[in-house]
């Protein structure tokens, strides 16, 4: 089982193969923010890697990173489009408490959206 340690919060244990998105709601306790409820379309579920960062990304995430203009900020990635198949390490950036929003979005589905996933190098 890969490590998942959130800054401030601690370490957990994560089911290899989880989004990240799920992971930090389900296993870390964590409020994180997922308003388009995990499709890359809005960049609420963001995070920083401190460590363990993906090489991988997928095409969806790298279009909206880069449209929203945040693909050249050093570990920014969505958290909805990684999945835990390593040890990693993360800040969680986007989280309901503080937001000023109702709710923190639609449970985002166990396998990655949106279909077809294209993975490409980063």
């Amino acid at each position: 089982m890969p490590k998942l340690t959130v800054e401030g919060v601690g370490q957990f244990d994560v089911p290899a193969g989880k989004r990240l998105v799920n992971a930090l709601v389900d296993e870390c306790g964590i409020d994180q923010l997922h308003a388009c409820g995990g499709h890359a379309r809005c960049t609420t579920c963001r995070v920083e890697f401190l460590d363990g960062e993906p090489s991988k990304i997928t095409k969806a995430e790298q279009d909206v990173l880069a449209a929203k203009g945040l693909a050249g900020q050093p570990g920014v990635r969505l958290s909805c489009q990684v999945v835990c198949d390593a040890d990693m390490s993360v800040r969680a950036t986007s989280r309901l408490e503080g937001s000023g929003r109702q709710d923190a979005g639609g449970r985002p589905a166990d396998q990655m959206q949106p279909e077809p996933v294209e993975w490409i190098e980063r």
